[in-house]
């Protein structure tokens, strides 16, 4: 194989002219020039230089390698300057799995202050329902995962949890229900009610059903709607109550329907990042995981004025 160094060596002596040019240019001496080009025209098997006096000519074969050489060399500056802008953080891509309902509220603010921040960077984005995306991230199919864990809940060998917002649950009952007069209830005062659930059996859900575990009882679910959006909708026509984390109603409410706080005990859900533990994290990644916890603070932010309306009791 070509040795690449000798082709830039190769490439300084047709330009100067001579060996002696060329080492004075690049800092060596002739004779270490010369055994440069030497090996190098047997490496390619074929002369490369014709002596002319003092100076020197390419023949064919060099000027052939020279093109070559050149090529090689503003791609190499060009490999160096890529490098650079990715070790900035400037460019780089990665990958990301996230569930439905932080979409809308976290992912998206997060990626648009990402490319305000760092427009070369690439994001690519997949729902990961309802495969586990951790184990993607393990796997090294994605670079981060968005994921509902409690923060006890044992690690994964390989995976780093970075914890970006604790989600409060919410009561949503029907506009003329007999607890709608309350600004807050407690769990239990929901023990005897038909409910709605938001989520398919999981870690969304686990916090319902420990919060009422805790408060004695365990929820008699009529409808399982899949997504908080349809579960307002059950709950509107009346068919049960339901608890929705903080996120789920980002959006807001249906008109139809009054949130209320829950307490003794409040259903929480921690939103976290699984990112892979034990090497540095990358530039574009670092960019992405700021971002997103900029979106998921200003997120429980937003959530001051649904909790004030709450506290205000039914319109």
């Amino acid at each position: 194989m070509l040795d690449m160094r000798r082709m830039q060596i190769l490439r300084a002596v047709v330009a100067s002219g001579s060996v002696t040019a060329a080492a004075r240019n690049l800092g060596y001496t002739p004779s270490a020039v010369s055994q440069q080009m030497a090996a190098l025209e047997k490496e390619a098997g074929i002369t490369l230089l014709d002596r002319t006096g003092r100076g020197v000519l390419p023949t064919d074969a060099g000027r052939l390698l020279t093109e070559y050489a050149t090529v090689i060399g503003r791609h190499a500056a060009e490999a160096e300057s890529a490098l650079a802008e990715l070790r900035a953080g400037r460019t780089g891509r990665v990958s990301m799995r996230y569930f439905t309902t932080a979409g809308a509220p976290i992912v998206a603010p997060a990626i648009a202050a990402l490319r305000r921040e760092q427009p070369g960077v690439q994001v690519e984005l997949r729902l990961f329902e309802p495969d586990d995306p951790v184990l993607e991230v393990k796997a090294r199919r994605a670079d981060l995962a968005l994921v509902v864990r409690e923060r006890a809940r044992a690690a994964v060998d390989g995976i780093r949890f970075v914890h970006l917002l604790d989600d409060h649950y919410r009561a949503v009952l029907p506009r003329g229900h007999r607890l709608a007069a309350r600004s807050v209830l407690d769990l239990s005062d929901l023990a005897e009610e038909p409910w709605v659930a938001g989520e398919t059996p999981g870690p969304c859900l686990d916090p319902v059903l420990h919060a009422c575990a805790a408060a004695g009882f365990t929820p008699d679910f009529v409808v399982e709607s899949g997504d908080y959006a349809t579960a307002q909708g059950f709950v509107a026509a009346g068919l049960g109550v339901s608890l929705v984390p903080g996120v789920g109603l980002a959006a807001g409410h249906r008109p139809d329907v009054v949130v209320r706080a829950v307490r003794n005990p409040e259903p929480v859900r921690a939103i976290q990042a699984a990112v892979r533990a034990g090497s540095p994290v990358q530039p574009a990644l670092r960019g992405l995981l700021e971002a997103l916890r900029a979106a998921a603070s200003a997120t429980a932010s937003a959530a001051g004025p649904v909790a004030d309306a709450v506290a205000e009791g039914p319109a």
